[in-house]
Order: structure tokens, then sequence, then C-alpha cells
């Protein structure tokens, strides 16, 4: 009882805190190339979070001339092996699985007692949300310890990409559990792609003190922030391979996988608190 009061109240607090104040104080802290202040920021999160370097392509975590950099981190190749199961959905970050299952009459699960729609999720586009009204998605929460790059759970063409303003409430378990329509609140980033089990989206929803969100065809989408939803059509065919980077976070944050109904199914007795990694199973199709 305690702990979920001490929850309660500290997510009452976020709604008070200059969320886009706060993230961009956190953009310049982490960009800054002053030597004594990154190797203090980079060895206590190692510390704290039990951060492995020896994955990285760089593994002396003060080699890095940032904080950012340190937290976009390179792995070594042969890192995260992609599974080859014939018609694999591979999962797109190292993290934990907050929920994942059926969207039922366009509804997503966030957690015991919240939902929200896949329409606000996408910025009130009900075009690009009715491929994935009666569909599936998976909801992966990545840590601070965790890789920061975001791949290509299928091969895919891009075909749009929004970007919707928002709040920057933590996403972790604790806030999810707390906020009502986390997830449709927060900012976010959705990319759309055609891919040969159907429409997929994913989205990177950020989170407070997320600095940015990257794509590898834009680059740094936010900041800057928009007091209205953004989009871009692609008319040049861009393509990227599953497993390919698709993107990055600047922080701990959130990605959403949305397929649509005949995509296919998540792999059985996976769920809410798992622990998964870039490239393993996540379904097939």
């Amino acid at each position: 009882m305690a702990c979920a009061c001490m929850e309660r109240l500290t997510s009452a607090i976020q709604y008070l805190l200059p969320h886009h104040l706060l993230s961009r104080g956190m953009h310049a802290l982490a960009r800054c190339q002053n030597t004594a202040l990154k190797n203090a920021l980079i060895s206590r999160v190692v510390k704290l979070y039990g951060v492995n370097v020896g994955e990285a392509l760089e593994p002396d975590p003060l080699a890095y001339p940032s904080f950012n950099a340190f937290f976009t981190r390179a792995l070594k190749p042969g890192a995260r092996p992609l599974d080859p199961t014939p018609g694999a959905i591979l999962c797109p970050a190292d993290g934990a699985v907050s929920q994942l299952g059926d969207i039922n009459d366009g509804t997503i699960f966030q957690a015991k007692g919240y939902s929200y729609s896949v329409t606000e999720l996408l910025g009130g586009d009900a075009g690009l949300a009715q491929p994935f009204l009666d569909g599936k998605f998976a909801t992966i929460y990545l840590s601070p310890r965790d890789y920061h790059r975001l791949h290509m759970p299928l091969s895919g063409r891009l075909r749009d990409m929004q970007h919707v303003p928002g709040r920057l409430f933590s996403v972790n378990a604790a806030t999810a559990r707390n906020v009502p329509r986390l997830f449709a609140r927060n900012e976010r980033v959705a990319a759309f792609f055609d891919t040969e089990a159907g429409p997929m989206a994913l989205v990177l929803v950020g989170a407070i003190f997320v600095s940015s969100i990257e794509t590898v065809w834009h680059g740094e989408v936010t900041p800057p922030s928009s007091s209205t939803v953004r989009r871009w059509h692609y008319d040049d065919g861009v393509r990227l391979e599953q497993g390919a980077e698709m993107g990055r976070f600047n922080m701990g944050s959130t990605i959403i996988v949305l397929l649509g109904k005949q995509a296919g199914n998540w792999l059985e007795g996976l769920g809410a608190g798992d622990s998964v990694r870039m490239g393993q199973l996540l379904g097939t199709c």
C-alpha cells in the first residue's frame, strides 16, 4: 500500500514539472564536452545502472566526447544477432515489455485500469489509425542501462512520418500505472512503413529528460518542439531492411510497434515485465 501511495504521489508531482524546460536543459548538458563533467555523468550512470560497456564498439566509457555520445553508443558487430526464424517479427530495442497484445476496437492497453486509442496516439488522424484498429501492438520500455538505438522489426518502405507535440511524463512502469493515456499525452514521433506483413508503425515516445528523438533518414526530429502536428510524406522509396537501425533516443524512453490485423502473432508466453533485446524473436507473421 505504501509503495502504491508513493507511486501516485511521484506521478502527481510530475504534472507540476516544466517538462520541456527540463528536457532542454538535459539536451545541453548531455552534449557538453567538458571532460570532467561528461566523465562524471558517464561514470555515475555506468555505476548506478550497471551498464554493460564491454559490448560497446568503444568499450572505454570515458573515451566518448560527450554523455550523449556514450548514451547512444554503437555495439560491437554480432552483439545483437537477428533471430533467423522464418517470418520473424524482431524486437526493435533492448528493454522490457511494458505491454503487448491485440488492439481491440482501436484501443491499446496501457496498464490496469488505463487504455488509450490508436487514433489519439497517432495525433487524432483517423486515416493513419485505420489500418491498426484491430491489429496488434507491443510497447517496449528502454531504461537508462539499455542500448538506445532502435531497429526495424520487419523490412519496410517508409511512407510517412509524424511528430505529435505533448507532455514529457516519465514512461516507466510506475508512471504507466498512474497517468491515464500516458503514451497518447507525451510528445512522440511515428514512422509508417509498408511491409510484406502489411502496414507497420513505429511510435517513438518522448519522456522527461529525453533530450531528442532522431531517425536515420531525417536526423533530429525533436527538439525543436512544435505546438502543432507536423507530418512528412516520402515518395523517394526509403527502404530499411529488417534489423537495420531506424532511429535512436537521446536518453531512455519507449517504442510502440503497431501492426495490422493480418500481420501475425506475438510469441506465446511473452508478456509485461519480460526483458527483451534488440533482434530477438517478438512474434511471427
